[in-house]
């Protein structure tokens, strides 16, 4: 009697999981400013490349990201930072007060640094040390953040010269860096609108002349937070209180400390933001210059997937569609309608044939067919929706962001020492 042996299985491949590198961002922003180099030629809108609306972008993408680098600080500790935007209002009235009081830009900087992170200690106090709910005490900052500025400007500024009760007279102005001897051939080179050499020398000259010392700063941060919360002991302490506390706590980690650690950087963080508004973007303070930036800002945080590069990217993107609609207006944002049909075209095909999600591809493709249809009939956009294009952005890119986030396991928990969860 014969016994047949079953041939064994074949081993299941898992599949492979996207690891973002350096070389997948630089070929990823390559093809983007390829999509916007085609573009550019098929709707005739050279702004939507060129080096005024990116160095625009840029100015508009730092506050935003700085406000966000806090958010990340924040809740990597595990305590949500819903008063980003009360810290950052700190950071305008302080940031512009201290400028102005000493004559120096850069005091200006530290003190908005400092108004924010007095915001930063009492939701610290509130959230860390009574247990209060974040959101709830997030608010409270807001509130008290937009009240004070509003006291303090009134209190203050209305008997400076060229001031007033709800603004401060002119700040001193700070340097601009520009990288010498690139400036005027890649000016030459952009205005010769040669496909795709001519939007890369835009791009280039808008990021590398006058360009102000706080935005440089500003960018350092970025590699400079994942360095210390990616790559140091530290930094493994402070994360492991936002994912498990408890466990951290058992291993010596002073789990109150590296939370208050993290709030008042996030409060600084935000603080810098609001001083950059103040001191770089408008050059005086103005009441409700920061216009939501905050929420913006922790936003970017859930769209970069709480890392710092994504953050950094969205607050890019948020800038950019900010930039055009205060530059061209509904011109440059309808040429962008081309953009996000070709875009939704590359996904339709990417559903279908790498992830064979048939219903996904046509319904993405028949929002691509929609999306090109009303640029071809159309020669303009809705002032309303130009204004309100950076924001639904904003929007869009959350909902499609939310299906591969996954936050801090203990992100807004209430921790207490000692006691288990």
């Amino acid at each position: 009697m014969s016994v047949t042996t079953a041939a064994p299985a074949a081993p299941v491949r898992a599949p492979r999981k996207f690891k973002l590198t350096w070389r997948t961002l630089l070929l990823g922003l390559l093809g983007l400013l390829v999509l916007l180099s085609v573009t550019r030629v098929v709707s005739g809108a050279n702004d939507i490349t060129s080096a005024g609306t990116m160095s625009a972008a840029l100015a508009a993408a730092v506050p935003i990201g700085l406000a966000g680098l806090g958010g990340l600080w924040s809740e990597r500790a595990g305590v949500v930072n819903i008063g980003l935007e009360g810290m950052m209002i700190f950071g305008t009235w302080f940031g512009a007060w201290g400028a102005i009081i000493s004559g120096n830009p850069w005091v200006g900087v530290i003190m908005g640094a400092l108004g924010g992170a007095i915001g930063a200690v009492l939701h610290a106090i509130a959230t860390v040390t009574f247990g209060v709910d974040h959101v709830v005490s997030g608010v409270a900052i807001n509130i008290l953040g937009l009240g004070v500025a509003k006291y303090l400007a009134a209190a203050v500024f209305a008997d400076m010269k060229g001031g007033g009760d709800t603004q401060s007279p002119r700040v001193p102005s700070m340097g601009t860096f520009s990288v010498p001897g690139i400036g005027d051939p890649l000016k030459s080179l952009e205005q010769t609108h040669i496909f795709f050499l001519s939007d890369l020398a835009g791009v280039l000259r808008g990021l590398t002349q006058n360009v102000s010392y706080f935005t440089i700063l500003a960018i350092l941060l970025v590699p400079l937070t994942f360095w210390i919360l990616w790559k140091t002991a530290f930094g493994l302490r402070l994360r492991s209180c936002g994912e498990r506390p408890v466990a951290a706590e058992s291993l010596g980690v002073n789990v109150y400390f590296y939370k208050y650690v993290a709030v008042i950087v996030s409060g600084v963080m935000a603080g810098l933001g609001g001083a950059f508004l103040s001191l770089i973007a408008a050059g005086i303070y103005r009441e409700g210059q920061t216009g939501g930036r905050g929420f913006i800002g922790l936003a970017t945080v859930i769209f970069g997937n709480y890392r710092p590069g994504g953050l950094a990217g969205g607050a890019l993107l948020f800038g950019y569609t900010d930039s055009l609609q205060l530059r061209q207006g509904g011109t440059s944002v309808h040429a962008l309608l081309f953009t996000m049909a070709l875009l939704l075209a590359g996904a339709a095909v990417f559903l279908l044939v790498r992830q064979q999600r048939t219903v996904a591809a046509v319904v993405t493709g028949v929002i691509a067919i929609l999306v090109f249809w009303v640029y071809a009939i159309t020669d303009t956009v809705p002032e309303q929706f130009t204004t309100a294009a950076p924001y639904v952005v904003t929007l869009l890119v959350l909902a499609f962001a939310s299906q591969r986030l996954r936050m801090p396991a203990a992100d807004g928990v209430p921790y207490r020492r000692g006691q288990g969860h």
